[in-house]
């Protein structure tokens, strides 16, 4: 693989288009790829309107300092937009195949289909899906064995996570070769199982549900319950990831906590899993006995704890949340 192999992208909307910046800024050349049978009047207009955006993205990230201005026409010059018929040799010389269509499973399948078939053996396809189970899809696919889900969050071009999903067929080497392009490129890619949302969606409509249910009953104002995320919960996790902070505080407060707040709130939703308690059981309960979640029997505990609270610090020293003490006079 060259140092910026060219990437395609299936679909031309919102998905589509923040892949393409993120991957031209990076160095590689993107061929968007539009996929409805329009006229040649709509078809430009489809275009101009997906590199526009894709200028207007670079200007704003100019604007933050990311890129110089001159840059901006420059880098999107490495996005084209062709049509389907048209697209076969992108599709053959692409690295990567990004499916990046509407949620609808039947719709994805056929662009799958298509493309797989078009492309020949030898690009990775990834869908973006947010929803779907990757061997929903993958059986649509002309080679499964290269196919994956990659879902990116929102902007894609600025969040750094992707998660990946292998399927039931997905060769180990593609998973590798995915990551390796997407580290290459900034991103913090991370493989989970097939299990329907991923990591983050779960975790963040849970979150958001809760947040919801605390207005619903009265407990605090929408803008009290943002100002605990934004000053309290994203801070901190920020810096420490949850079963990290379980460990740092110890499996045995989550346990606790979670007995108390299922008696008290009446909702089974606050029960821990069985892993938590399994943990309390076998002493695995964090940085106390030097195995959690995680593993801290080679660390120096010390020295761990001193640079997660020095993270913390010139995190809140970014955002200005960091004020000079007192001094006596």
């Amino acid at each position: 693989m060259s140092d910026h192999p060219p990437i395609v992208c299936l679909g031309a909307g919102r998905m589509a288009r923040g892949i393409a910046v993120m991957f031209a800024y990076a160095g590689h050349a993107v061929a968007i790829v539009d996929l409805k049978d329009r006229d040649a009047a709509s078809f430009v207009h489809t275009a101009n309107e997906a590199i526009g955006e894709a200028q207007a993205t670079l200007r704003t990230l100019a604007q933050f300092g990311l890129l110089p201005e001159v840059a901006v026409g420059l880098i999107a010059e490495r996005i084209s937009v062709i049509r389907e018929a048209d697209g076969a040799s992108a599709l053959t010389a692409a690295a990567v195949i990004f499916e990046c269509v509407p949620e609808v499973l039947e719709l994805k399948r056929d662009v799958l289909a298509r493309a797989s078939a078009a492309a020949g053996p030898r690009p990775i396809i990834a869908s973006t899906t947010s929803t779907i189970l990757v061997d929903d899809l993958s059986t649509a696919v002309v080679g499964p064995q290269r196919f994956l889900n990659a879902h990116y969050l929102n902007p894609a071009f600025l969040v750094p996570l992707v998660e990946l999903m292998p399927g039931a067929g997905t060769d180990a080497a593609v998973v590798v070769r995915l990551k390796a392009l997407l580290e290459s490129i900034g991103k913090v890619p991370v493989v989970c199982a097939a299990r329907p949302g991923y990591i983050v969606p779960r975790i963040q409509a849970l979150a958001m549900n809760e947040a919801a249910r605390l207005v619903e009953e009265g407990v605090a104002s929408a803008a009290d319950v943002d100002k605990a995320i934004k000053y309290g919960f994203g801070v901190r996790f920020a810096v420490l990831g949850l079963l990290e902070f379980i460990d740092w505080g110890g499996g045995d407060i989550l346990y606790y906590a979670s007995r108390y707040l299922t008696g008290a709130l009446g909702s089974d939703r606050y029960a821990a899993p069985e892993i938590v308690e399994r943990n309390m059981r076998d002493g695995r309960i964090g940085l106390k006995t030097r195995k959690g979640f995680l593993d801290y029997e080679a660390l120096d505990v010390d020295t761990y704890r001193r640079e997660r609270l020095e993270a913390f610090v010139k995190l809140l020293d970014h955002f200005g949340m960091m004020r000079p003490p007192v001094l006596p006079k």
